[in-house]
């Protein structure tokens, strides 16, 4: 379903993007961009390959992840930098915008790219993530993080195995149903984790991937915009779905019951539905 390539985005450095690509019409493209970031894109890939041959979907890993270029200097891990690769994918893409899914951290990478390259972006969905800062007080200690938290905080664990360890912990607090919970964990084994940008992070090196005045500036572009949250989502919250549609009038909320932080996992069909209606 999915034909698997390297293209190269920079030439100093020189970095190549691991991108799956399906059939589909060109001036029908999805370009998904995954979260972590120190993750792959596969755990994104269900529901969305249903998609497949109505839309192109391109779904690229992200320069230190996955199978895309690592090895790279610490300050050469940045939003920016991120945001530079897509835009040098969507080079490779053709002419015609591009539909554009940002999931999480992907979510905030996908408000830079469709700022930095507006001409190139069609429909945006913002996918359980935000345009709004989070409140330092939206959530407090949550003894659901408790597990992941002491799995970032355990001095016995480095690299990919903590990153994929902490997925793992955090698992039952990003996905909501328990029946979806096996399903979710095998998509995590299949995950090649890294830990090229959590280096910068631990270093206090790596800029805020926030967009200053999100929400000013999108509004001012008048591109169609999907807030798509679960209701139960731990990492942003959903009640700045709300607020976020009243501050930009191009955009709208679908926000799934029982469901978190991975709320295509917890509700596919819904979930897939809604993307399918804003991309129609």
């Amino acid at each position: 379903m999915f034909a698997e390539s390297h293209v190269t985005v920079s030439a100093d450095p020189d970095v190549r993007l691991f991108v799956a690509r399906s059939d589909g019409p060109p001036g029908r493209t999805l370009l998904v961009i995954h979260g972590g970031p120190d993750w792959d894109h596969s755990y994104l890939r269900e529901p969305l390959a249903r998609l497949a041959g109505r839309h192109c979907l391109v779904l690229p890993d992200l320069r230190g992840c996955g199978r895309s270029t690592r090895g790279l200097p610490d300050d050469a891990y940045s939003p920016a930098a991120a945001t530079a690769d897509l835009v040098a994918l969507l080079g490779t893409l053709g002419t015609e915008p591009v539909d554009v899914l940002g999931f999480s951290y992907g979510g905030l990478l996908a408000q830079r790219l469709i700022l930095a390259a507006p001409e190139r972006v069609r429909r945006l969905v913002v996918a359980s993530s935000s345009v709004l800062p989070v409140p330092p007080d939206a959530y407090g200690d949550l003894p659901e993080r408790a597990a992941e938290a002491a799995v970032w905080a355990d001095p016995s664990l480095s690299g990919p195995a903590l990153t994929r360890a902490a997925a793992v912990a955090g698992a039952r607090a990003n996905v909501r149903r328990a029946e979806a919970l096996p399903h979710y964990l095998r998509l995590l084994d299949g995950v090649r984790f890294s830990a090229e940008w959590l280096r910068p992070l631990r270093a206090g090196t790596l800029p805020s991937p926030r967009v200053p005045d999100a929400a000013a500036r999108l509004a001012a572009l008048g591109v169609p915009l999907l807030l798509l949250h679960g209701r139960q989502d731990l990492v942003f919250p959903a009640s700045l779905v709300e607020e976020t549609v009243r501050l930009i009038p191009s955009a709208r909320g679908v926000v799934l019951e029982e469901a978190g932080h991975m709320a295509h996992i917890d509700q596919p069909d819904a979930w897939l539905a809604a993307v399918a209606d804003h991309l129609a």
